[in-house]
């Protein structure tokens, strides 16, 4: 017993090591991100070809995540192997294109080798290595270091934090591109339209808000007393206060604590004690950005409008939970 708790304090103490050095080189690569960088990123928002990701081994796979999240964030970009590459792959290439080579040594024969044919068709090269003085970087027209100043591997051979650091590099890539190209959730959702991603993102506020029916709708007149119990008949926790679909205010649980702690007589109007600023959204609006809006403020609730502002209906934090939006 004692045997095997050594073996898993040794296993534990191991994997925290990796995570920790890891996370140490990917924070001290920050460094690289300067100017030559920013132009990178303004070069390839402005490409009108595709971004093409090529890489052997593992920076290859690396390659291979990084297009693949570059095309589901607005940017079109596929993964060319190398050693295919100069067997035809290389006629997938235009002049319009941007190449972005990954290789941790970047002395890599089967890219160095590329080269050459991509400066004769035209296209643009970025290599991301750990050494600017390699080959590939020399000959590339733009370079974003990789350098880590340790591997997380005890051996030092096996690429692991060089790996993960590329991979955060092209995750930086990706989102500098799509935020400066102005990339929105409803972009990104329309590459995504399967799978339960797909199925609750979509969902708009008009599908599961909380309708004018299903919620306490009281007339400015009304009393603390009427309002009190229409919201215990309807089981929610606040009532909204409008003239003829017209919003004037919603009175919440809070706002029954307060006019209790100021002495609220029950036949007082419900307009003394509601709220008149809450926040609103339109029924046409996807309900992840109901979400957005409601952890930005610290709210649960909000209220539905439609296009000529009329009151359409509530929705919460809890609509939002049980049609897995959220």
């Amino acid at each position: 017993m004692l045997f095997m708790n050594d073996i898993k304090k040794t296993i534990i103490g191991s994997a925290k090591k990796v995570l920790d050095i890891e996370s140490i080189e990917i924070n001290n690569a920050q460094k690289f991100i300067d100017d030559n960088f920013a132009d990178i990123i303004i070069k390839l928002s402005e490409c009108k070809g595709r971004i093409i990701l090529s890489g052997m081994g593992k920076s290859g796979h690396i390659a291979g995540k990084i297009a693949s999240t570059l095309s589901s964030t607005g940017s079109p970009a596929f993964f060319m192997h190398p050693g295919e590459a100069s067997h035809g792959d290389l006629g997938m290439i235009t002049h319009d294109d941007i190449v972005i080579f990954l290789s941790n040594s970047g002395e890599s024969d089967e890219i160095y080798n590329l080269i050459p044919s991509i400066k004769r068709i035209g296209a643009s090269i970025v290599a991301i290595t750990s050494n600017e003085k390699s080959e590939i970087a020399k000959y590339a027209d733009h370079h974003i270091s990789s350098k880590v100043s340790t591997e997380a591997c005890p051996l030092g051979l096996a690429p692991t934090a060089s790996s993960a650091l590329m991979l955060a590099i092209g995750d930086a890539i990706a989102v500098s591109l799509f935020q400066l190209k102005g990339f929105t959730t409803e972009d990104f959702l329309k590459s995504h339209p399967g799978g339960a991603l797909g199925k609750n993102k979509f969902i708009k506020i008009k599908e599961v808000m909380r309708s004018i029916n299903e919620v306490p709708l009281v007339s400015p007149d009304d009393s603390l007393k009427q309002t009190i119990k229409l919201i215990t008949e309807k089981k929610v926790g606040y009532a909204v206060v409008a003239n003829k679909l017209k919003y004037l205010g919603i009175f919440t649980d809070g706002d029954l604590r307060r006019s209790i702690l100021k002495e609220a007589s029950i036949s007082d109007e419900i307009s003394k004690w509601m709220s008149t600023n809450p926040f609103f959204i339109n029924e046409h609006n996807l309900a992840t950005s109901a979400a957005e809006l409601m952890e930005k403020n610290k709210i649960s609730s909000l209220v539905v409008v439609d296009n000529k502002d009329d009151l359409v209906g509530v929705i919460n934090f809890q609509d939002l939970l049980i049609n897995k939006v959220i």
